[in-house]
């Protein structure tokens, strides 16, 4: 019991008055506690968060990569321009 204590860290929250009660009701009919709760709830949210899937994008590029061979020679700037003529930019 000594060492589970030191183990654990104490810290205090503040819920919405709401919040608490519905979370209160929930104790009373599992007949468990509100720290019991607390680290399910937690629990699961940190799980889902572990299983969640890094956003990737999708690979659009076609061809063997580069630029089209009229404009390998140019620079950003003239690149720039000739991707917004027509466009109002």
């Amino acid at each position: 019991m000594l060492i589970n204590m030191l183990l654990d860290m104490r810290t205090t929250i503040d819920l919405l008055d709401a919040l608490f009660a519905k979370a209160k009701n929930l104790v009373r009919a599992r007949g468990t506690t509100l720290r019991a709760l607390t680290i399910e709830g937690l629990q699961s949210v940190l799980d889902r968060a572990e299983r969640k899937k890094p956003f990737r994008l999708r690979g659009t590029s076609h061809g063997k990569g580069g630029l089209v061979e009229e404009l390998a020679a140019t620079d950003w700037d003239e690149i720039r321009d000739i991707s917004y003529q027509g466009r109002g930019g």
